[in-house]
């Protein structure tokens, strides 16, 4: 006879119910993958409609359509969702079930809660390791890369004038001057797209490290370069904190600058804590009329004095501070592929060699990211608090 023979664990994939949200969790192309992997794949009808996937693309990878997302939930091994699933998603979860999504573990306890009431095991997305068997699990990554793109075509769209220098018959359109605040995944990205349309590009980070990487782009460094900026990374690649000294003088440096710029993208962002503030009202002040702010951080407080989640706020000298959330919800087709593909990766720590519903709660990965089980939540940065 053959070796034991394992009822395929089924994964759900659902409608995301927070407001405004556009992704979907598991794209037909990842279907049929995890398909192909020993999985049986439920997915809630109209679940990837907002991300150009239809029910009968998600039907023809061999996904079942279901009518509901408790219909999706019920009997379900694992539940793929972007952020935390919806009260009707949790009330038709089993007992030990395993949820993987982004949880936005530091603001939101409440959705922590719910899933330990219900028993879950919960992963979140956002503590896996930046190592590099994970990388292509890195949602952040994935989606910071999208958020500093599309940082550029907003602003662009709000900017009302040309990025590139144009020489016509009429006369020359001089460059927009495009200024990135924080040199992460999703600012390299905003320089990258920022100098493709032809913008003069500077930016700034308090890592000394990410000077070569902007400048590879073809922008300039903006900094205050003394000795101590020089020895301002730890061996691991953290920045250290900088003196009183140096920050009041970088900060006068920045100032100036700012007030030069026509487009300025934050992207400043230190887990579990607010955004760090990088643009006071005072320079939002000196800049010119017609200027434009994007906050990407404006979710958890903002880099920008006065930037306020959902809206764009004029300010009295005619600068628009544009702090839209979500903005890898606005190219919801190229996110969702990206998200789905760490999904689809992460997936394969869920089983054993034999193609079991088995995760290894040894694995590096698996512990970094594991924050409910039990009924608990386990995490250590999140249990105590």
């Amino acid at each position: 006879m053959g070796g034991p023979v394992h009822t395929m664990a089924v994964i759900a994939v659902i409608r995301e119910s927070h407001p405004g949200e556009t992704r979907v969790a598991a794209t037909p192309e990842t279907v049929r993958k995890l398909i192909a992997a020993g999985f049986e794949v439920s997915v809630q009808a109209g679940a990837g409609l907002a991300a150009s996937c239809s029910d009968a693309d998600y039907a023809a990878a061999g996904a079942r359509i279901c009518a509901s997302a408790a219909e999706a939930v019920a009997g379900a091994d694992v539940l793929f969702g972007v952020r935390t699933p919806s009260a009707e998603a949790l009330g038709a979860l089993k007992a030990g079930a395993i949820v993987a999504a982004s949880l936005n573990p530091h603001q939101d306890r409440a959705g922590l809660e719910a899933l330990a009431s219900r028993g879950a095991e919960a992963y979140a997305l956002e503590f896996i390791p930046r190592i590099t068997r994970a990388q292509v699990m890195d949602v952040l990554s994935s989606q910071a890369n999208l958020a500093g793109y599309r940082a550029v075509i907003e602003a662009s769209t709000a900017y009302g004038r040309a990025l590139p220098m144009m020489m016509t018959a009429a006369g020359t359109i001089a460059a927009a001057k495009v200024f990135v605040m924080g040199v992460g995944v999703a600012g390299l990205q905003a320089i990258a797209t920022a100098r493709r349309l032809g913008a003069v590009v500077t930016a700034t980070d308090v890592r000394p490290a990410t000077k070569e990487q902007v400048e590879s782009l073809g922008a300039k460094f903006i900094a205050v370069e003394d000795e101590e900026f020089r020895n301002a990374q730890t061996a691991g690649g953290y920045a250290k904190e900088m003196s009183a000294e140096y920050q009041a003088k970088q900060a006068e440096l920045i100032s100036g600058h700012i007030g030069k710029q026509d487009i300025v993208i934050t992207t400043a962002l230190i887990p579990g804590r607010p955004a760090p503030r990088l643009v006071t009202a005072a320079q939002v002040g000196a800049m010119k009329a017609g200027s434009v702010i994007v906050d990407l951080a404006v979710e958890q407080g903002g880099n920008v004095e006065g930037a306020r989640v959902g809206e764009v706020v004029v300010t009295s000298n005619g600068v628009r501070i544009l702090g839209i959330p979500n903005l890898p919800g606005r190219i919801a087709a190229d996110a969702s592929a990206l998200y789905a593909r760490n999904l689809l990766a992460f997936s394969g720590l869920l089983l054993d060699k034999e193609g079991a519903l088995a995760p290894d709660r040894e694995d590096e990965i698996l512990k970094a990211a594991l924050v409910v089980s039990g009924g608990k939540i386990v995490h250590p940065a999140l249990a105590g608090s």
